[in-house]
């Protein structure tokens, strides 16, 4: 949803005008809320930030702010600095190069609104030992052939459906969410992953399950 308060900031003259006003385009594209924070456009979700649209000396860019989080399957994600945890950088130099990615920037932006709907959250420590719920535990105990499909799946997929899991605050919440989500383990499918076979981002979402009718 543009935001008025954001238009003298896109409009004014800067080295990267043509760049950041195509970026936005593409990030409204989305639905995201569009919010000045920080004197800098902010894109967010139930008051949530999710995205923000800016620019350095040596290039403009689109901020996730929890890119930890997506698979990056293009491998074009970057740290804004060397201590940053969560934080992951999209970088263009021209307006060819942006509308050449939108596919790829769309998809990364899909994947991130689909994370927050499903609270899921960046941990500080990846390599930390999953703590799975009783409920997955109990799951595990009854059904190998699931235990053996989850365990199959990679430790980024395996912490993405944990933290869902342990999201929720009832135990009926909890085994629901695993039976609701098992036949997409047994699948080897991710979270994040697309299920409708329409995604041009292989693995990964890129919202084309959006346009199904």
């Amino acid at each position: 949803m543009k935001n008025e308060l954001l238009d003298d900031f896109f409009e004014k003259p800067s080295n990267w005008h043509d760049e950041l006003n195509e970026l936005r385009k593409i990030v409204l594209e989305t639905g995201l809320i569009e919010e000045l924070k920080w004197k800098q456009p902010c894109y967010t979700m139930d008051g949530t930030n999710l995205l923000m649209v800016s620019s350095f000396k040596d290039f403009a860019f689109v901020s996730f702010l929890n890119g930890s989080l997506l698979a990056d399957s293009e491998n074009i994600l970057v740290k804004p600095g060397e201590n940053s945890q969560f934080s992951r950088l999209m970088r263009f130099k021209n307006v060819e190069e942006i509308k050449k990615l939108k596919p790829t920037l769309l998809s990364y932006m899909y994947e991130m609104i689909e994370a927050h709907k499903a609270g899921i959250k960046p941990i500080t420590d990846k390599n930390k030992e999953l703590d799975f719920p009783e409920e997955l535990l109990l799951k595990f105990e009854k059904d190998t052939a699931f235990k053996a499909a989850f365990e199959a799946l990679t430790p980024g997929r395996q912490r993405a459906y944990n933290i869902y899991f342990t999201g929720a605050k009832q135990s009926k919440a909890r085994e629901s969410r695993i039976e609701n989500y098992t036949q997409r383990i047994m699948n080897g499918k991710g979270f994040n992953d697309c299920v409708c076979g329409m995604s041009k981002k292989m693995p990964g979402c890129d919202g084309s399950h959006k346009y199904i009718t």
